[in-house]
């Protein structure tokens, strides 16, 4: 489970029983919306271009950005020209706004502005995703396909494919919001297009998932660089046998500083909750010694980040046969609510 949350998610505890009435009720409200959606197609709004959902069913990091990231390659890689929009949650935007690739991440979101740089293609964030869809594609009019991050549950926007990341770890007791780290029923998997395991699942979510296709994801890097030179990058053995300080801010942050042990680190943790909003506070500790971020934090620091502090990116690895899966669809253009 990500840093902060509720410890009654993690297991069926009798504060979790206690919020059980309230989860049932909040499921209820959630199909209800969604078969409206379904009933009225007036309610759901279609674009000229085709759109994939990048989403999940729980609360917390998953790892969507990097499959964000590795979807828009494939999209290019098979002629498609992509944009992405997103909520651009954290940041201060009322409306909708385009975001540019040196963008701050405390006005359009971490996450955005992170999209914006490691793709290179068009970013719109809005909380109204079909006004921030539109506006994408009136800016960007050679764009034809988008894709929407974190997007499953934003029923007016109609998708063509439905790409859902699952972090076992997420998933926590298997419950719904407020007892549970749910925004949907696991049952929910069996619905979607395809989903992209980001570690090992366990018996009972395969059993949930029916026909849909599973693709297993790692994230992998292999080098460090400087958030004072870009230019400047370095292997991660250059740091064996010293003492390094990762940072993270993500959903899960130990997953980050286990990667970085399994390099041979000797690594100090130092873990903060999701988006969180850092300042040159946050880092002010052990002078000289070398800092590591991950890249969603990297942008929100580079500004005041002390020498030392690096950023390591990682690549999602994902095989062949999910590009190949969500192409065939979006070739056979099977709409869903």
């Amino acid at each position: 489970m990500a840093r902060g949350s509720p410890a009654w998610w993690r297991s069926r505890s009798l504060a979790a029983c206690l919020l059980q009435p309230v989860s049932v009720l909040f499921g209820a409200l959630a199909a209800a919306r969604r078969s409206r959606y379904r009933r009225d197609p007036g309610r759901v709004e279609r674009l000229p271009v085709p759109v994939i959902v990048v989403g999940n069913i729980a609360v917390g990091g998953s790892g969507k950005t990097p499959v964000v990231d590795w979807l828009v390659r494939e999209l290019r890689a098979a002629g498609w020209t992509p944009g992405v929009v997103s909520r651009g949650y954290g940041g201060q935007i009322e409306g909708v706004a385009l975001v540019p690739a040196d963008g701050d991440p405390a006005v359009f979101g971490d996450e955005p502005v992170l999209l914006a740089r490691l793709t290179g293609c068009p970013v719109a964030v809005g909380a109204d995703r079909p006004a921030a869809a539109r506006a994408l594609l009136a800016a960007h009019p050679a764009c034809n396909v988008l894709v929407s991050d974190d997007g499953l549950q934003h029923y007016r926007l109609a998708r063509d494919v439905e790409l859902v990341v699952v972090d076992e770890r997420t998933l926590g007791n298997r419950w719904l919001l407020p007892a549970g780290p749910l925004r949907e029923p696991v049952s929910r998997l069996r619905e979607v297009d395809a989903v992209i395991a980001h570690g090992p699942l366990s018996a009972d979510v395969h059993g949930a998932l029916g026909d849909t296709p599973v693709f297993p994801m790692r994230l992998e890097g292999d080098a460090l660089v400087s958030l004072h030179d870009a230019r400047e990058r370095c292997l991660p053995d250059a740091f064996r046998g010293r003492r390094v300080h990762a940072i993270a801010g993500i959903g899960r942050p130990e997953r980050f500083f286990a990667q970085l042990r399994a390099m041979g680190l000797d690594v100090v943790p130092h873990p903060f909750p999701d988006h969180h909003p850092f300042t040159a506070a946050d880092l002010a500790f052990a002078p000289g010694e070398p800092k590591i971020l991950t890249s969603k934090d990297a942008v929100k620091c580079s500004a005041f980040a002390p020498a030392n502090t690096w950023e390591f990116p990682v690549r999602a690895q994902i095989p062949a046969g999910a590009a190949e899966h969500i192409l065939e669809k979006l070739s056979h253009g099977r709409p869903t609510a």
